[in-house]
């Protein structure tokens, strides 16, 4: 007969092991799966159990530490993990934190730069009127002279006319 590879197996080879009593035997090909069943269990005894049971202890408890050391590690390094991810959380914060300071200092440096211009064409607008009004002035003071001179020569001219009539001479 094969014996079976394995958890299987070892359970096999344990019950092999332990000491029987007289009685029906345990084998499954002898008796019917219902037949005989509580008389069977009678038959098991203590030392029987302590020895499938410390079997089961020793052939499971090994996978079952090395199962428990590695679930702590994965919990360790979740947590290892969670602060790292926290840590990253808080960078990627930090960052957009200094890219919406950047485009604001952008965007004050856009504003800052048409402030200038305005500034500029403002200087420039204010020389060209004060360039306008010294020139306008310049042109009310020509045309002042000009009519002032116009003035005198028509009285130059309205005195010469009346040099020039003739004047009737006076009787005496």
């Amino acid at each position: 007969m094969e014996q079976p590879e394995g958890k299987e197996g070892f359970l096999l080879e344990a019950a092999a092991a332990a000491p029987r009593q007289a009685g029906p035997a345990l084998d499954s090909c002898e008796a019917s799966p219902d037949e005989g069943l509580i008389e069977d269990l009678a038959i098991i005894d203590k030392k029987a159990v302590e020895q499938l049971t410390e079997g089961l202890i020793s052939h499971y408890l090994p996978d079952l530490q090395r199962s428990k050391l590695a679930l702590q590690e994965l919990t360790q390094n979740q947590v290892v993990l969670l602060d790292t991810l926290e840590q990253e959380i808080s960078k990627f914060r930090e960052c957009n934190s200094i890219l919406d300071i950047n485009a604001l200092f952008s965007e004050a440096k856009h504003y800052h730069s048409k402030l200038v211009n305005i500034r500029k064409e403002m200087m420039m607008l204010h020389e060209k009127t004060s360039k306008l009004k010294k020139r306008a002035l310049k042109l009310q003071q020509k045309r002042q002279k000009e009519e002032l001179e116009r003035e005198q020569q028509r009285e130059k001219e309205l005195e010469r006319e009346k040099q020039l009539t003739a004047k009737p001479a006076r009787r005496t």
